[in-house]
């Protein structure tokens, strides 16, 4: 019995005998004649380039979220959202998420589109194309750009990097193993900093230039040691990663993290911002708590914050002094609380 893979869902995939769908599917990947799956193809409509994007002009562009991302559901075998969900914030900038139902983590994904080039932040928690098609799904984003703005999707560089060296964060990165003219972050500190041509981190601000757009970045340490901060001049928008989101902040050094705070702030002095955005959604609208590993977040917070959420974090973290899980209101601040993955009360101070 064959059976395709890609129609079913998660009840009907393993109500299936193993044969069935296991081995047609190994047999197929190993295959001496198949051919490495490509890019989709472009329209067939000629392309006429529009000429070079002004990303100058008119900032910071104007752009908008969803009402509400997709955010679980109380069973993930019956979830029928898509494993991705893919929200243009502008015509420039596309911002996805992993379906819970895959990945509890649900981590945030950013496209960034230039005049020569693509900017992936983030590639997901599912390493398999035949598991979760994110592959797909971004190839398909770019074929679209593409076409509506005249470019020739060979022509342009998608460079893959991410916030941080945890693996909710990369291992979406080998579905993209084989695809043309693509630059992938390595994963060791020294690999990550030598992307972006940095020597000395985490001070150093490096510019990306995706072709007459903008993205400065640089370290942002604390939360992990090889960890980034980007801002797209474009959008105004920052992103500070898992160093600060909506949710638990896990501060594993807390001079670094701190450290990456007082740089955040005097970035703000010289730099407007319209948002600040992190990689997760871990609390809901009115300050409640998501527990770790949960799938179902039904009122959650947005994920984009105003500045003010980070500047009133920067006055609560001047007060801390010791370990701990401290509310500002936005978000939790877990300071050196090793493997705690809750805020209830523990063997460390809760302020």
């Amino acid at each position: 019995m064959r059976v395709d893979l890609k129609s079913l869902d998660r009840r009907t995939f393993l109500s299936l005998p193993v044969v069935s769908v296991v081995i047609p599917a190994v047999a197929a990947a190993m295959a001496p004649e198949a051919e490495p799956r490509s890019m989709p193809a472009a329209p067939a409509s000629p392309v006429v380039d529009d000429g070079p994007i002004n990303f100058t002009a008119g900032v910071p562009a104007p752009g908008n979220f969803p009402a509400r991302w997709i955010c679980g559901s109380s069973s993930c075998m019956d979830n029928h959202d898509p494993p991705i969900q893919v929200h243009g914030y502008n015509e420039h900038t596309v911002f996805m998420r992993q379906n819970k139902a895959y990945s509890f983590e649900a981590p945030f994904l950013h496209l960034y589109f230039g005049n020569e080039r693509i900017l992936m932040i983030d590639q997901g928690y599912t390493q398999l194309r035949t598991d979760w098609p994110l592959r797909d799904v971004v190839d398909g984003c770019i074929v679209e750009w593409c076409a509506k703005h005249g470019r020739k999707v060979e022509e342009m560089e998608l460079l893959l990097a991410f916030t941080h060296l945890h693996d909710d964060h990369y291992v979406g990165i080998n579905q993209f193993y084989d695809r043309p003219n693509t630059r992938y972050m390595g994963q060791t500190h020294e690999e990550m900093i030598g992307f972006w041509g940095m020597t000395n981190y985490p001070e150093e601000r490096v510019t990306l230039d995706l072709g007459g757009r903008d993205i400065l970045i640089w370290g942002n340490p604390g939360h992990v040691f090889s960890e980034f901060a980007y801002y797209d001049t474009y959008t105004q928008i920052l992103h500070t990663g898992d160093m600060f989101y909506r949710g638990r902040c896990y501060i594993s050094f807390w001079e670094k993290w701190f450290t990456s705070l007082k740089r955040l702030m005097a970035f703000l002095e010289d730099h407007p911002v319209t948002w600040v955005v992190g990689c997760h959604v871990e609390i809901s609208r009115t300050g409640q708590d998501y527990p770790y590993g949960i799938t179902y977040q039904p009122d959650e917070a947005p994920m984009h914050m105003k500045v003010d959420v980070l500047k009133h974090a920067y006055e609560v973290a001047k007060t801390i002094t010791k370990p701990g899980i401290y509310f500002t209101g936005s978000v939790f601040l877990c300071n050196e609380t090793r493997n705690a993955t809750t805020v209830d009360r523990i063997a460390y101070a809760y302020d």
